[in-house]
Parts: C-alpha cells; sequence; structure tokens
C-alpha cells in the first residue's frame, strides 16, 4: 500500500507494519498499549505539523 502511495505522488508515505502476530486476545496489555499510544503520538504530529 504504500508503495502504491508514493508511485501515486504522496511522497511522504509512511508505513508501520506490526510485527507480533495473532488476532488480538494477547495476555500482555503492555504491546497493545504502547502501539495505541504511538498512534496517538502520530497522529498529534500529523495534525500538528507545520507543512
Amino acid at each position: 500500500m504504500a508503495a502504491r502511495l508514493q508511485e501515486a505522488g504522496h511522497a511522504r508515505t509512511l508505513f508501520f507494519e506490526e510485527t507480533e502476530g495473532g488476532h488480538g486476545g494477547r495476555g500482555d496489555r503492555r504491546p497493545q498499549a504502547a502501539q495505541t499510544a504511538m498512534k496517538y503520538v502520530f497522529l498529534q504530529r500529523a495534525l500538528t505539523a507545520k507543512a
């Protein structure tokens, strides 16, 4: 998907791939919390970035 966006002219394309397998229901909530925090930080930075 990132390559397709770049081909379409979106040079600032970022891609994150979750390397932890599975379909939810993890016993340890820390990785899930860390990923959720990472998403919110990215969103906040993307919305407040000076272009």
